[in-house]
């Protein structure tokens, strides 16, 4: 239903952390799901013996999420090269592992021009394992 606004994110495919996005309140917050298939090249290595989603890519899911809200605000133009700049307040607490959803959520608290400040947070099995604060850049095109 909301996927089109996946495909507003500079990312591919293969580095987004988002499936499906559950709700979205334009240019104000999103949620989403994704699950951890298991095959993902990183969780190769991280950790050989026991898998677990490393700690930025919970954070990089969150920034995700934040960018479609920001990109969706029907009063704001969507900006370009939209990126991670700032992370503060991060506390991971716990982990996801194959075959767990994560449910992430993504709140827009501030805007100034191409600077959008957020915190989000992700939850498996009804358990936090992540809180954030976040700030997203981009450009204002004319």
């Amino acid at each position: 239903m909301f996927e089109e606004h996946l495909q507003k994110l500079p990312h591919g495919r293969e580095f987004c952390f988002i499936d499906s996005i559950v709700s979205l309140e334009h240019g104000k917050s999103a949620e989403g799901k994704y699950m951890v298939k298991g095959d993902e090249a990183f969780l190769k290595g991280h950790f050989p013996e026991l898998p677990i989603m490393p700690g930025v890519i919970l954070v990089e899911s969150v920034a995700q999420l934040a960018g479609v809200a920001v990109q969706s605000d029907l009063h704001s133009a969507p900006l370009a090269d939209l990126r991670l700049c700032a992370m503060k307040n991060v506390k991971i607490k716990g982990t996801a592992t194959p075959g767990e959803v994560m449910f992430i959520s993504a709140e827009v608290t501030g805007r100034l021009g191409s600077l959008i400040q957020a915190r989000g947070t992700v939850y498996v099995n009804e358990e936090m394992i992540l809180t954030a604060e976040l700030t997203l850049g981009g450009r204002l095109d004319q």
